[in-house]
């Protein structure tokens, strides 16, 4: 059986011409300046994860951000051009959701058939020759997903995600989106002469997604394992005449051993042969690099291989541009890749005095094609909804019980406990699970919550609860509530009583993660080891680090029945809690999270989000441990709840050190 998904290559723009050889302002890559006759120099460029950030702004603190923004990466693209004999650019998805653009384009203005989305003005603006889909493309809807990429002027690919069941075969799955498209681009060679070469691009979506947007996609899609596809499609297009194949892998790097249907598989994937090189995110970080990927097995940091082969992870939110150049040479008819390097090039540094300092300017014509978005959406988050009697602030949101968690776990409760009233379950006791989404980390020494006392818009709203989740609740034991305790619990490195600054933070475990419940008082002992591990499985069966777990005031009864109201992601299996999946799903609301905190401040009029202390560190006397947050977190650390924190000087990057007085 033969597939061709073969179609000319895009009109593009011409590279900067006549661009001086000797020009002081460009330098060739090495492969341009010395490509020989059958040789030549293709260059392609990668965004990732761009999340809607279009403009180097920050809607949620409602000011300018020199780190982020398409507007500011696409200034780059003019110069990394130029430095080419030949490119492409590509992006690796997560396009529509992330800020509250997204969300203004998703329920405000919306995206009817024909409607262009401004994430595809700005990339149709500057001619993208290929697309992958991420997995927050399905968070509005397929509906709007589809509305949206159809305004695309390049194809998108996606070889995993099917229209139904899957088929014995890969290749004859249902696909949404071809799985594949070979792009044919006349490049030059090392004398100038042209001839055409066949790029091929293959996309992959993590297949998680029919957890975490389950109400989006059940009964309308599903998803293949990443490998499994990629093995079925590369040796068709190589049939179909593929000189380079390049994987466009909305997934990350993991090492820990290949599995089914793995979220981050980007690692094995390219171990599959015949692609010659790989483009990655899904996990906002920064490939090749000093430290992310450090110690994994097949993961080349300096050189930039995952297995031998060139890979690039183009952090997130347009921070970096992702370069890969490969030198082709030809053999006979056929073009193969002899040499490669790659890059992530960030579009800022910090000085010496940590300041943040841009490396690039804005693109006038990107800023040019959202302006009227980008007011539309400036209106729409200075909309205030109510008042906060006291600051919200998220600075030390995993070191203890913290202001913007708690209002979000108010508000949670409060609309469960309301639908639940007249039901079968109206006598249970009502708890709520939530996360601080925004806790620094891989994100920087920027990314927490601080909301002044006073007026609440829609823009703080948003900062609090970043996703479009919808409000779930479970029906669990009180055995289930500790283990779900004791996952959350995996935040923490284990620490010895009477160690000194000891490292507090699990840094490889996600903020999202670290789930609070309110509505039960409780203890963590660092003292004891995680007793479960990353994938929710028991890692060590005698450690207990939830510890004095009590129920209005008395010890938890293991068998005693609790309704938790949580997200969709948390009820449906996301994160890998134990026992925490669908099948204890007792309600599926309309609504999302985001709206039921907006709704409960405006029924409030002014909250009252102080910290209750319903959880602290069990006491370790002589002992401390050190973690990092905002500098601007320094006003708030005495005024913390159930914590004594001291100030223990600068961290890196730009961040804060604190000291854990335990």
């Amino acid at each position: 059986m033969s597939f061709s998904f073969i179609q000319p290559a895009l009109t593009r723009r011409s590279l900067l011409g006549g661009i001086a050889a000797g020009s002081a302002l460009v330098m060739l890559h090495p492969f341009a300046a010395r490509a020989a006759a059958n040789q030549a120099h293709l260059r392609i460029m990668e965004t990732t994860d761009i999340h809607v950030n279009i403009m180097p702004y920050d809607y949620y603190a409602d000011k300018p951000n020199d780190t982020m923004g398409l507007s500011r990466t696409a200034s780059f693209i003019d110069q990394v051009r130029a430095e080419a004999t030949n490119s492409m650019l590509i992006d690796n998805g997560d396009l529509l959701q992330g800020n509250p653009m997204g969300d203004y384009m998703a329920y405000e203005k919306g995206i009817k058939a024909g409607d262009l989305h401004p994430v595809m003005k700005a990339m149709n603006a500057l001619g993208y020759d290929c697309g992958t889909l991420g997995n927050h493309e399905f968070n509005y809807g397929l509906e709007f997903m589809f509305n949206t990429l159809n305004g695309a002027n390049f194809p998108i690919v996606c070889a995993n995600l099917t229209k139904g069941q899957l088929a014995s075969d890969p290749k004859k799955d249902d696909l949404f989106f071809k799985p594949y498209v070979i792009l044919e681009k006349q490049i030059k060679d090392g004398t100038g002469s042209a001839s055409p070469v066949k790029v091929g691009f293959i996309g992959f979506v993590p297949p998680q997604i029919m957890v975490w947007d389950a109400k989006n996609l059940e009964g309308k899609a599903q998803t293949r394992d990443i490998v499994q596809a990629a093995k079925a499609w590369v040796p068709v297009m190589k049939e179909a005449g593929a000189d380079v194949i390049i994987a466009l892998s909305h997934s990350g790097i993991d090492g820990s051993g290949q599995s089914e249907r793995m979220e981050n598989a980007s690692l094995y994937l390219a171990a599959v042969d015949g692609i010659d090189a790989i483009f990655t995110g899904h996990q906002h970080l920064v490939f090749p690099g000093p430290k992310d990927f450090d110690g994994i097995a097949g993961a080349d940091i300096k050189k930039g291989t995952l297995m031998g082969k060139p890979a690039v992870m183009a952090g997130f939110w347009g921070s970096h541009m992702g370069l890969i150049d490969l030198l082709l040479e030809k053999d006979g008819n056929r073009w193969k890749v002899v040499d490669f390097t790659t890059e992530a090039r960030p579009i800022y540094h910090r000085d010496e005095n940590r300041k943040v300092v841009a490396d690039t300017k804005d693109k006038p014509e990107i800023v040019a094609a959202v302006k009227a978005e980008h007011e539309a959406t400036l209106a729409y988050v200075r909309r205030p909804v109510g008042k906060t009697s006291a600051p919200l602030y998220s600075y030390f949101a995993l070191v203890a019980d913290d202001p913007s968690v708690q209002i979000v776990s108010n508000a949670q409760i409060w609309y469960v406990k309301e639908l639940l009233k007249e039901g079968q379950y109206k006598d249970y006791p009502v708890l709520s699970a939530a996360a601080p989404f925004k806790a620094g980390g891989r994100n920087g020494p920027d990314y927490f919550t601080d909301v002044p006392a006073g007026d609440i818009a829609i823009k703080n709203v948003a900062d609090l609860y970043l996703y479009p989740n919808t409000v779930q609740a479970v029906l669990i034991t009180g055995a289930q509530v500790k283990n779900w305790l004791e996952m959350s619990a995996g935040m923490f490195n284990q620490i010895p009583a009477g160690a000194k600054d000891a490292a507090l933070l699990n840094t490889k475990f996600p903020s999202y993660n670290y789930d609070v419940i309110d509505g039960v008082t409780y203890q963590i002992d660092l003292s004891q080891p995680a007793r479960f591990d990353g994938d929710g499985k028991l890692a060590n069966p005698d450690a207990h680090r939830i510890v004095d777990l009590k129920f209005e005031g008395k010890p938890i009864d293991p068998a005693q029945k609790f309704v938790v109201a949580t997200n969709n992601y948390r009820a449906g299996g996301g994160g890998k809690f134990p026992e925490i999946a669908g099948d204890k799903v007792i309600l599926v609301a309309p609504d999302t999270n985001r709206d039921v905190i907006v709704r409960y401040i405006i029924q409030q009029g002014t909250i009252n989000p102080s910290a209750d202390a319903n959880w602290s560190f069990k006491p370790l006397p002589g002992t401390t441990a050190v973690f990092e947050s905002g500098p601007k977190g320094r006003q708030y650390a005495a005024a913390v709840k159930g914590a004594k924190i001291e100030e223990a000087g600068d961290g890196a990057e730009g961040f804060a050190k604190f000291r854990l007085v335990l």
